[in-house]
Protein backbone atom coordinates (compact mmCIF):
# COMPACT_ATOMS: atom_id res chain seq x y z
CA UNK A 1 0.00 0.00 0.00
CA UNK A 2 1.47 3.19 -1.03
CA UNK A 3 2.03 6.09 1.56
CA UNK A 4 3.53 8.88 0.25
CA UNK A 5 4.31 10.86 -2.92
CA UNK A 6 7.66 11.70 -1.30
CA UNK A 7 10.58 10.88 -4.32
CA UNK A 8 13.04 8.99 -2.03
CA UNK A 9 15.64 9.86 -3.71
CA UNK A 10 15.98 13.22 -2.26
CA UNK A 11 15.93 12.08 0.80
CA UNK A 12 18.90 11.57 1.96
CA UNK A 13 20.82 14.94 0.77
CA UNK A 14 18.11 16.92 2.49
CA UNK A 15 18.86 14.59 5.96
CA UNK A 16 22.47 15.23 5.00
CA UNK A 17 22.00 19.24 5.45
CA UNK A 18 19.91 19.31 8.31
CA UNK A 19 22.21 17.18 9.93
CA UNK A 20 24.85 19.67 9.48
CA UNK A 21 23.41 22.41 10.75
CA UNK A 22 22.71 20.79 13.77
CA UNK A 23 26.27 19.02 14.22
CA UNK A 24 28.94 20.29 15.14
CA UNK A 25 31.62 22.13 12.80
CA UNK A 26 33.15 19.73 10.49
CA UNK A 27 30.69 16.41 11.01
CA UNK A 28 30.23 16.31 7.32
CA UNK A 29 27.05 14.45 8.13
CA UNK A 30 26.57 11.63 5.48
CA UNK A 31 23.41 9.85 5.20
CA UNK A 32 21.87 6.23 3.44
CA UNK A 33 18.53 5.60 3.00
CA UNK A 34 17.68 1.79 3.27
CA UNK A 35 13.64 1.55 2.88
CA UNK A 36 10.60 2.17 4.16
CA UNK A 37 8.56 -0.42 6.02
CA UNK A 38 5.97 -1.96 3.91
CA UNK A 39 4.93 -5.15 5.71
CA UNK A 40 3.66 -3.29 9.09
CA UNK A 41 1.68 -0.03 9.39
CA UNK A 42 -0.81 2.03 7.35
CA UNK A 43 0.00 5.49 8.70
CA UNK A 44 2.87 7.80 9.09
CA UNK A 45 6.09 6.77 6.41
CA UNK A 46 8.64 5.20 8.13
CA UNK A 47 12.00 5.77 6.95
CA UNK A 48 15.06 3.74 7.41
CA UNK A 49 18.57 5.16 7.19
CA UNK A 50 22.00 5.49 9.12
CA UNK A 51 23.92 8.61 9.14
CA UNK A 52 27.07 9.02 9.24
CA UNK A 53 29.46 12.04 11.12
CA UNK A 54 32.05 13.12 12.67
CA UNK A 55 32.87 14.01 16.15
CA UNK A 56 35.28 13.84 18.48
CA UNK A 57 37.97 13.26 16.09
CA UNK A 58 36.35 9.88 15.47
CA UNK A 59 33.73 9.27 12.11
CA UNK A 60 30.57 7.01 13.62
CA UNK A 61 27.43 5.45 12.01
CA UNK A 62 24.64 5.97 13.55
CA UNK A 63 21.14 3.68 13.03
CA UNK A 64 17.84 5.19 12.86
CA UNK A 65 14.58 5.21 11.80
CA UNK A 66 12.76 8.19 10.67
CA UNK A 67 9.67 8.67 11.52
CA UNK A 68 7.52 11.05 8.83
CA UNK A 69 4.27 12.93 9.37
CA UNK A 70 2.28 12.43 5.43
CA UNK A 71 1.60 15.03 3.74
CA UNK A 72 -1.96 16.17 3.27
CA UNK A 73 -1.97 15.61 -0.54
CA UNK A 74 -1.12 12.17 0.24
CA UNK A 75 -4.92 11.28 2.14
CA UNK A 76 -3.48 10.86 5.77
CA UNK A 77 -5.29 8.00 7.72
CA UNK A 78 -5.19 11.09 10.61
CA UNK A 79 -6.57 14.82 10.06
CA UNK A 80 -3.67 15.77 12.22
CA UNK A 81 -0.67 14.31 13.16
CA UNK A 82 0.76 15.58 16.25
CA UNK A 83 4.00 14.40 15.85
CA UNK A 84 5.86 16.06 18.90
CA UNK A 85 3.61 14.50 21.50
CA UNK A 86 4.36 11.39 19.69
CA UNK A 87 8.15 12.48 20.10
CA UNK A 88 7.05 13.25 24.29
CA UNK A 89 5.38 10.35 25.10
CA UNK A 90 8.08 8.00 23.77
CA UNK A 91 10.76 10.12 25.17
CA UNK A 92 8.75 10.24 28.83
CA UNK A 93 7.82 6.53 28.92
CA UNK A 94 11.37 6.00 28.18
CA UNK A 95 12.80 8.22 30.87
CA UNK A 96 9.94 7.22 33.58
CA UNK A 97 9.41 3.35 33.16
CA UNK A 98 11.57 0.04 31.64
CA UNK A 99 9.37 -0.06 29.25
CA UNK A 100 11.38 -0.62 26.04
CA UNK A 101 10.95 2.54 23.84
CA UNK A 102 13.32 3.11 20.70
CA UNK A 103 15.50 6.19 22.28
CA UNK A 104 14.61 9.32 20.71
CA UNK A 105 16.62 11.80 18.86
CA UNK A 106 16.50 14.69 16.76
CA UNK A 107 13.17 16.30 15.84
CA UNK A 108 12.14 18.44 12.74
CA UNK A 109 9.06 20.18 13.74
CA UNK A 110 8.45 22.74 10.97
CA UNK A 111 8.22 20.43 7.86
CA UNK A 112 11.18 22.95 5.96
CA UNK A 113 13.25 19.56 5.79
CA UNK A 114 11.37 16.94 4.09
CA UNK A 115 7.77 19.05 3.66
CA UNK A 116 6.07 17.42 7.11
CA UNK A 117 7.86 17.22 10.23
CA UNK A 118 9.52 13.89 11.61
CA UNK A 119 12.01 12.81 14.12
CA UNK A 120 14.67 9.81 14.01
CA UNK A 121 14.68 7.31 17.08
CA UNK A 122 17.32 4.24 17.15
CA UNK A 123 16.83 1.29 15.45
CA UNK A 124 16.52 -1.41 17.04
CA UNK A 125 17.14 -5.02 15.79
CA UNK A 126 14.24 -8.12 16.44
CA UNK A 127 11.57 -9.44 15.03
CA UNK A 128 7.82 -7.93 13.91
CA UNK A 129 4.63 -9.71 13.48
CA UNK A 130 3.94 -8.81 9.94
CA UNK A 131 0.49 -7.41 8.97
CA UNK A 132 1.21 -8.21 5.01
CA UNK A 133 0.10 -10.91 4.34
CA UNK A 134 -1.35 -11.49 8.28
CA UNK A 135 0.93 -13.04 10.63
CA UNK A 136 -1.70 -15.84 11.20
CA UNK A 137 -1.95 -16.55 7.62
CA UNK A 138 1.18 -18.62 8.02
CA UNK A 139 4.71 -19.30 7.01
CA UNK A 140 6.33 -16.67 9.67
CA UNK A 141 8.16 -17.07 12.65
CA UNK A 142 5.30 -16.01 14.51
CA UNK A 143 3.02 -18.44 13.02
CA UNK A 144 5.29 -21.56 13.10
CA UNK A 145 6.36 -21.11 16.56
CA UNK A 146 5.87 -23.29 19.18
CA UNK A 147 2.73 -22.84 21.01
CA UNK A 148 4.49 -22.10 24.37
CA UNK A 149 6.56 -19.75 22.89
CA UNK A 150 2.98 -18.25 21.34
CA UNK A 151 1.84 -17.93 24.82
CA UNK A 152 5.37 -16.60 25.73
CA UNK A 153 5.00 -13.42 23.63
CA UNK A 154 1.28 -13.05 24.46
CA UNK A 155 2.22 -12.83 28.02
CA UNK A 156 4.78 -10.51 27.87
CA UNK A 157 3.45 -8.25 25.49
CA UNK A 158 0.71 -7.68 28.31
CA UNK A 159 2.90 -7.24 30.68
CA UNK A 160 4.41 -4.58 28.61
CA UNK A 161 0.90 -2.69 28.37
CA UNK A 162 0.53 -2.90 32.10
CA UNK A 163 3.99 -1.45 32.77
CA UNK A 164 2.71 1.35 31.16
CA UNK A 165 -0.74 1.93 32.66
CA UNK A 166 1.43 1.49 36.05
CA UNK A 167 2.99 5.05 35.57
CA UNK A 168 1.48 6.78 38.45
CA UNK A 169 -0.16 10.43 38.18
CA UNK A 170 -1.00 9.78 34.24
CA UNK A 171 -3.53 12.36 33.50
CA UNK A 172 -1.31 15.20 34.84
CA UNK A 173 2.48 13.79 33.33
CA UNK A 174 0.45 12.97 30.09
CA UNK A 175 -1.78 15.74 30.03
CA UNK A 176 -0.75 16.86 26.55
CA UNK A 177 -2.15 13.83 24.76
CA UNK A 178 -5.65 14.56 26.64
CA UNK A 179 -8.19 15.05 23.46
CA UNK A 180 -9.15 18.64 22.64
CA UNK A 181 -12.52 17.98 22.44
CA UNK A 182 -16.19 18.26 24.42
CA UNK A 183 -16.42 15.89 27.32
CA UNK A 184 -16.20 15.60 31.10
CA UNK A 185 -13.81 12.77 30.99
CA UNK A 186 -10.85 11.49 28.71
CA UNK A 187 -13.29 8.90 27.71
CA UNK A 188 -15.58 10.98 26.64
CA UNK A 189 -13.18 13.64 24.84
CA UNK A 190 -11.72 10.23 23.12
CA UNK A 191 -15.36 9.40 21.51
CA UNK A 192 -15.50 12.89 20.48
CA UNK A 193 -12.53 12.93 18.77
CA UNK A 194 -13.70 9.57 17.16
CA UNK A 195 -16.55 11.34 15.97
CA UNK A 196 -14.63 13.62 14.57
CA UNK A 197 -11.98 11.66 13.03
CA UNK A 198 -14.83 9.64 11.03
CA UNK A 199 -16.68 13.28 9.67
CA UNK A 200 -13.11 13.95 8.27
CA UNK A 201 -13.25 10.27 6.56
CA UNK A 202 -16.62 10.74 5.04
CA UNK A 203 -15.48 13.93 3.33
CA UNK A 204 -13.38 11.85 0.85
CA UNK A 205 -15.37 8.47 0.92
CA UNK A 206 -18.92 8.92 1.94
CA UNK A 207 -20.87 7.73 4.95
CA UNK A 208 -20.44 4.41 6.51
CA UNK A 209 -24.22 3.06 8.13
CA UNK A 210 -22.04 0.66 10.20
CA UNK A 211 -19.81 3.24 11.75
CA UNK A 212 -22.55 5.42 12.75
CA UNK A 213 -24.60 2.63 14.03
CA UNK A 214 -21.42 2.12 16.40
CA UNK A 215 -20.64 5.47 17.40
CA UNK A 216 -24.73 6.65 18.21
CA UNK A 217 -24.49 3.10 20.12
CA UNK A 218 -21.44 3.91 22.42
CA UNK A 219 -23.23 7.57 22.59
CA UNK A 220 -25.93 5.86 24.13
CA UNK A 221 -23.81 3.49 26.39
CA UNK A 222 -21.17 6.33 27.53
CA UNK A 223 -22.42 6.17 30.84
CA UNK A 224 -22.12 2.91 31.59
CA UNK A 225 -18.54 2.61 30.26
CA UNK A 226 -17.34 5.08 32.29
CA UNK A 227 -19.00 3.40 35.23
CA UNK A 228 -17.72 0.13 34.44
CA UNK A 229 -13.89 1.78 34.56
CA UNK A 230 -14.42 3.66 37.70
CA UNK A 231 -13.06 6.33 36.40
CA UNK A 232 -9.26 5.42 36.35
CA UNK A 233 -7.30 6.89 34.29
CA UNK A 234 -3.91 6.01 32.55
CA UNK A 235 -1.73 6.12 29.99
CA UNK A 236 -2.94 4.22 26.89
CA UNK A 237 -0.41 3.10 24.11
CA UNK A 238 -3.31 3.89 21.47
CA UNK A 239 -2.18 1.12 18.97
CA UNK A 240 -1.29 -1.31 21.43
CA UNK A 241 -0.37 -4.32 18.34
CA UNK A 242 1.92 -6.89 18.34
CA UNK A 243 2.45 -5.74 15.02
CA UNK A 244 3.78 -1.93 16.57
CA UNK A 245 5.89 -4.22 18.54
CA UNK A 246 9.93 -5.51 18.33
CA UNK A 247 10.13 -8.94 20.04
CA UNK A 248 13.51 -10.37 20.68
CA UNK A 249 13.07 -14.23 22.10
CA UNK A 250 9.40 -13.42 22.35
CA UNK A 251 10.24 -10.26 24.68
CA UNK A 252 9.43 -7.07 23.30
CA UNK A 253 12.17 -4.85 22.96
CA UNK A 254 11.33 -1.72 21.01
CA UNK A 255 7.40 -0.38 21.35
CA UNK A 256 6.32 1.36 18.52
CA UNK A 257 4.10 3.72 17.13
CA UNK A 258 2.80 6.47 19.24
CA UNK A 259 0.96 7.88 17.36
CA UNK A 260 -3.05 7.09 18.64
CA UNK A 261 -1.37 7.76 22.53
CA UNK A 262 -3.97 9.17 24.78
CA UNK A 263 -5.31 9.02 28.44
CA UNK A 264 -8.16 7.01 29.45
CA UNK A 265 -9.40 3.74 31.30
CA UNK A 266 -7.24 0.43 30.90
CA UNK A 267 -9.74 -0.92 28.60
CA UNK A 268 -9.08 0.57 25.60
CA UNK A 269 -5.77 -1.01 25.41
CA UNK A 270 -7.00 -4.68 26.63
CA UNK A 271 -9.93 -4.21 24.06
CA UNK A 272 -7.32 -2.78 21.15
CA UNK A 273 -4.75 -5.90 22.02
CA UNK A 274 -7.38 -8.24 21.48
CA UNK A 275 -9.58 -6.80 18.74
CA UNK A 276 -6.68 -6.17 16.56
CA UNK A 277 -5.92 -9.78 16.25
CA UNK A 278 -9.59 -11.03 15.58
CA UNK A 279 -9.73 -8.62 12.52
CA UNK A 280 -7.04 -11.12 11.22
CA UNK A 281 -9.02 -14.26 12.40
CA UNK A 282 -11.98 -13.00 11.17
CA UNK A 283 -10.37 -12.37 7.54
CA UNK A 284 -8.49 -16.12 7.43
CA UNK A 285 -12.36 -17.43 8.69
CA UNK A 286 -13.47 -15.82 5.46
CA UNK A 287 -11.03 -17.45 3.62
CA UNK A 288 -11.12 -21.09 5.33
CA UNK A 289 -7.90 -20.88 6.55
CA UNK A 290 -6.98 -22.43 10.08
CA UNK A 291 -5.53 -18.81 11.77
CA UNK A 292 -4.37 -18.95 15.06
CA UNK A 293 -7.53 -18.75 17.08
CA UNK A 294 -5.70 -19.99 20.54
CA UNK A 295 -3.81 -16.78 20.37
CA UNK A 296 -4.70 -13.20 22.02
CA UNK A 297 -8.57 -14.99 23.61
CA UNK A 298 -9.58 -12.46 25.44
CA UNK A 299 -10.10 -14.03 28.38
CA UNK A 300 -6.53 -15.17 28.56
CA UNK A 301 -5.23 -11.45 28.20
CA UNK A 302 -7.74 -10.38 30.77
CA UNK A 303 -6.61 -13.15 33.60
CA UNK A 304 -2.87 -12.35 32.02
CA UNK A 305 -3.58 -8.42 33.29
CA UNK A 306 -5.25 -9.35 36.79
CA UNK A 307 -2.26 -11.22 37.39
CA UNK A 308 0.45 -8.70 36.63
CA UNK A 309 -1.69 -5.80 37.95
CA UNK A 310 -3.86 -7.16 40.53
CA UNK A 311 -6.62 -5.44 38.56
CA UNK A 312 -9.63 -7.31 37.39
CA UNK A 313 -11.38 -6.07 34.12
CA UNK A 314 -14.80 -6.92 33.16
CA UNK A 315 -16.51 -6.90 30.30
CA UNK A 316 -15.16 -5.06 27.41
CA UNK A 317 -18.20 -5.23 24.87
CA UNK A 318 -18.15 -1.42 24.92
CA UNK A 319 -14.62 -0.87 24.15
CA UNK A 320 -14.87 -3.66 21.20
CA UNK A 321 -16.82 -1.64 19.62
CA UNK A 322 -15.24 1.71 20.09
CA UNK A 323 -12.27 -0.07 18.48
CA UNK A 324 -14.10 -1.12 15.88
CA UNK A 325 -15.53 2.24 14.70
CA UNK A 326 -11.97 2.96 14.33
CA UNK A 327 -11.45 -0.03 12.32
CA UNK A 328 -14.27 1.34 10.65
CA UNK A 329 -12.36 5.20 9.97
CA UNK A 330 -8.87 3.63 9.30
CA UNK A 331 -10.26 1.68 6.11
CA UNK A 332 -12.44 4.56 5.21
CA UNK A 333 -9.05 6.94 5.21
CA UNK A 334 -6.62 4.15 3.85
CA UNK A 335 -8.94 3.09 1.00
CA UNK A 336 -9.62 7.03 -0.32
CA UNK A 337 -5.74 6.66 -0.27
CA UNK A 338 -5.84 3.53 -2.64
CA UNK A 339 -8.04 5.43 -4.62
CA UNK A 340 -6.41 8.23 -4.66
CA UNK A 341 -2.93 6.49 -5.70
CA UNK A 342 -5.13 4.38 -8.48
CA UNK A 343 -4.29 1.30 -6.42
CA UNK A 344 -7.78 0.40 -6.59
CA UNK A 345 -11.21 1.81 -8.03
CA UNK A 346 -13.77 3.46 -5.98
CA UNK A 347 -16.14 0.63 -4.58
CA UNK A 348 -19.80 1.09 -5.21
CA UNK A 349 -20.00 0.32 -1.80
CA UNK A 350 -17.47 1.89 0.43
CA UNK A 351 -18.31 -1.28 3.54
CA UNK A 352 -16.35 -3.38 1.18
CA UNK A 353 -13.01 -1.60 2.12
CA UNK A 354 -13.99 -2.93 5.92
CA UNK A 355 -12.32 -5.63 5.98
CA UNK A 356 -14.07 -6.54 9.47
CA UNK A 357 -17.29 -5.21 8.93
CA UNK A 358 -18.69 -9.32 9.49
CA UNK A 359 -16.93 -9.04 13.13
CA UNK A 360 -18.10 -5.89 13.80
CA UNK A 361 -21.74 -6.48 12.84
CA UNK A 362 -21.68 -9.59 15.33
CA UNK A 363 -20.42 -7.45 18.17
CA UNK A 364 -23.20 -4.60 17.72
CA UNK A 365 -25.54 -7.33 17.24
CA UNK A 366 -24.56 -9.13 20.70
CA UNK A 367 -24.25 -5.37 22.45
CA UNK A 368 -27.96 -4.99 21.26
CA UNK A 369 -26.79 -2.13 18.80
Amino acid sequence: MQRSSRDAATVPGLLADWLAGLLPSGAEPEVVLHSGIDTNGMSSETLILDATWTEGGSRDTHEYVARVAPAAQDFPVFEAYALEDQYEAMRLVGSLTDVPVPPVSFMEPTGSVLGTPFFLMDRVAGLIPQDVLPYNFGDNWLHDASAADQRRLQDNTVATIAALHAIPDAATTFAFLDPDRPGATPLARNLARTRAWYDYAVADIGRSPTAERGLAWLEEHLVEAEAQTNGETVLCWGDSRIGNTIYEDFTPVAVLDWEMAAIGPRELDLSWLVFAHRVFESITGMMQMPGMPHFLREEDVLATYEEVTGVALGDLTWFHVYNAVQWCIVFMRTGARQIHFGEIERPDDLESLMHHKGLMESILERAGA
